[in-house]
């Protein structure tokens, strides 16, 4: 049973940055596809970023709306998988969520329902 839990979040001004971990047990992430996605209050869960293995090396998609912003990425060693977001907006406010499940298809893991396994979430709060 794969477990997740993140840490990271917190309340950051606008254009500020922040990094969100999400650290893996039961399993080791490069076996799955990993993703964070967000949810803000009042809207339903969107997807923001996905690491997937693809033989030695790992590819990787993001949600138009943080592209050249954000960047997902993993550590082996500490089975843990992180999501450095940068010149953060008002709009980026949600709770992020860690998720894991089946290595990504060439098509991408961009549908919640794609993901097995959630972590708990973490609250980033974006001030103008």
């Amino acid at each position: 049973q794969m477990q997740l839990v993140e840490s990271g979040g917190g309340f950051v001004q606008a254009g500020g940055s922040l990094r969100l971990s999400c650290a893996a047990s039961g399993g080791t992430f490069s076996s799955f596809g990993m993703g964070w996605l967000r949810q803000a209050p009042g809207k339903g869960r969107e997807f923001v970023a996905f690491i997937s293995a693809s033989g030695r090396t790992y590819y990787a998609d993001y949600a138009d709306s943080v592209k050249g912003r954000f960047t997902i990425s993993g550590d082996n060693a500490k089975n843990t998988v992180y999501l450095q977001m940068s010149t953060l907006r008002p709009e980026d406010t949600a709770v992020y969520y860690c998720a894991a499940g089946p290595p990504c298809s060439a098509y991408g893991c961009y549908a919640p329902q794609e993901y097995n396994y959630w972590g708990q979430g973490t609250q980033v709060t974006v001030s103008s």
